[in-house]
Parts: structure tokens; C-alpha cells; sequence
């Protein structure tokens, strides 16, 4: 099978980049993330419903 470039060359580019640590990153605890999307999702909705005008026919 050919090959684009020799083997020998392989992995050269990420091999000279620097380590670069990883930033620790923070994620919300599942059970309040999903309460916060849920508020988001029924209770702001719920109440723009109750807030709107009822239409006249």
C-alpha cells in the first residue's frame, strides 16, 4: 500500500510541540445542571404563558 511521505517522518510535528498542561475545567454535578435546564425549559415557559394576554375571536 503507498504511503503520502515516509514512515520515518511520522508523529515529527508532535513531537517537538511543547507539553501544554491541560486546564482543569468545571462541570456542574449532573443532578443541578438538570435542574437548571429544567427551569429553563417549563417553568420560564410556563410563565410566559400565564403572562400573555388572552386572544379576542
Amino acid at each position: 500500500m503507498p504511503s503520502h511521505g515516509s514512515l520515518t517522518k511520522a508523529g515529527k510535528v508532535r513531537g517537538q510541540t511543547p507539553k501544554i498542561q491541560a486546564k482543569e475545567r468545571h462541570k456542574e454535578v449532573p443532578r443541578v445542571r438538570n435542574r437548571i435546564e429544567y427551569e429553563k425549559r417549563v417553568l420560564k415557559q410556563t410563565a410566559q404563558k400565564q403572562q400573555r394576554a388572552p386572544r379576542r375571536m
